[in-house]
């Protein structure tokens, strides 16, 4: 026990003193995760950004107008009347993911189309095309405005004139005689409720009694006949998009720490050190053991590090302190013994370097340290289940903003600890043939 606690400390004696590298393990990962935090959605008091969109309104009619205005005062967008050569300038730039032009007399020709169907306007659509996402949602909510204002200027009573162009189109056109017969007793109707919603509305106003109010007020017309109440539900704090992205960069770079740790044993081969070190009355295994557990120290020790200045200016909530302790131990236990496995196996220390980069890169990649699982394809969120960064990664957020119990800990801890005893096993079982060659 005194020759494995002098080993331990005389590594993390020698850790601490590099103050340069020890403050780039702590620097890197709080700015990488404060960019990936405030990308995937940011702290609990951010707001959902608004997509912008720029109108061009050459329809002056009233139609127009209020297809503009309804969407203008959608919470979901931030909308700008522009010009069309202006828009699309915008939206050539990448300035501008989408603009909407409006024709003039658009609002009357959709008011037309509204039930027959006969030549129907169309809208011109720019878009940026590496925003293509973007073009689905106004498309939807530009639906619903040209429906909500074409269908009140084709049910006002205030103006039949409408109804009876409708009636002229429907008679004149190629439609099955049935059809036609249908639509025309429809349109026949609307015009004579029309007419007569007109009528008691004159002589409401000659009697006095109407509302002006009331009178100025334009059709409400045909409107989305549903509303949402929106709910944010977990079991904890409110979600912090910087929980994620804290423990995906931590999980990421104490990885790499791990790697130089690896790193480290190879390159005190190539000097000699390491023979020094076996010639010394200490067991291999008491070598191995004290260098991961002062690997696994030094990881745990940064994991605290990076959730406390997590805490402390993004606003982050450990919702289970035992369960993430016991997470952040297990996983730490990991690092050093990955560390151990990139020793034994590596040749060289600029070839072992090489492919521990890269096999750590895709671990945190399909681990969803960059970005979260689910948006992963289905069958890759199954496979991912056997890499130890999906659990750590899934861990950490079960422990922080998801709020769950140390029951939700377990399973990650314990498939974490179950890598780092094949990686240590792997590890011993190689240095030791090595050694008896």
């Amino acid at each position: 026990m005194t020759a494995l606690i002098a080993l331990i400390r005389k590594d993390l004696k020698l850790y601490l003193r590099d103050k340069r590298a020890l403050m780039m393990h702590l620097l890197m990962p709080v700015v990488l995760a404060a960019f990936f935090g405030s990308l995937f959605g940011g702290g609990p008091e951010a707001s959902t950004s608004k997509v912008e969109v720029g109108v061009v309104l050459l329809d002056q009619s009233e139609v127009g107008k209020q297809i503009a205005a309804g969407l203008q005062a959608d919470s979901a967008l931030k909308v700008s009347l522009l010009d069309e050569g202006a828009a699309q300038q915008l939206v050539r730039k990448g300035k501008l993911p989408v603009a909407v032009v409006i024709p003039a007399g658009f609002g009357q020709s959709a008011a037309d189309a509204l039930f027959s169907g006969i030549d129907k306007p169309s809208l011109t659509v720019y878009y940026d095309p590496s925003q293509s996402t973007m073009l689905a949602m106004v498309k939807g909510l530009l639906t619903q405005q040209v429906m909500q204002a074409s269908s009140a200027a084709a049910f006002s009573f205030k103006d039949s004139s409408l109804t009876s162009k409708q009636l002229e189109k429907v008679a004149s056109s190629d439609l099955a005689a049935s059809d036609k017969a249908q639509l025309s007793d429809f349109l026949g109707s609307l015009k004579k409720y029309q007419d007569q919603r007109a009528a008691s509305a004159q002589q409401e106003q000659a009697a006095g009694k109407a509302d002006p109010a009331q009178a100025d007020k334009p059709a409400g017309g045909m409107s989305v006949p549903f509303s949402t109440k929106d709910e944010a539900l977990s079991s904890g704090p409110r979600y912090n998009g910087y929980a994620h992205s804290f423990a995906g960069m931590g999980v990421q770079f104490i990885l790499f720490m791990g790697i130089d740790m690896g790193i480290s044993i190879l390159l005190a081969r190539r000097t000699g050190i390491w023979n020094r070190l076996m010639a010394a009355p200490v067991t291999l295994t008491t070598v191995l053991l004290g260098r991961g557990l002062s690997g696994a120290l030094i990881a745990l020790g940064l994991m605290c590090a990076l959730f406390a200045c997590a805490m402390l200016i993004f606003k982050v909530t450990i919702s289970t302190l035992a369960g993430f302790l016991i997470l952040a131990t297990s996983f730490a236990l990991m690092t050093a013994a990955f560390g151990l496995l990139i020793a034994a196996f590596g040749k060289t220390p600029e070839a072992a370097r090489g492919m521990a980069v890269f096999a750590t890169m895709i671990m945190v990649m399909l681990g969803g340290a960059w970005v979260p699982s689910f948006i992963f394809p289905e069958w890759m969120q199954q496979v991912t289940l056997a890499i130890p960064t999906r659990w750590a990664v899934d861990g950490f957020d079960a422990v922080t903003w998801r709020g769950l119990g140390l029951d939700a800990a377990l399973p990650p801890v314990a498939v974490l600890l179950g890598f780092a005893l094949v990686f240590a096993g792997l590890a011993i079982w190689k240095f030791r043939r090595e050694a008896q060659q």
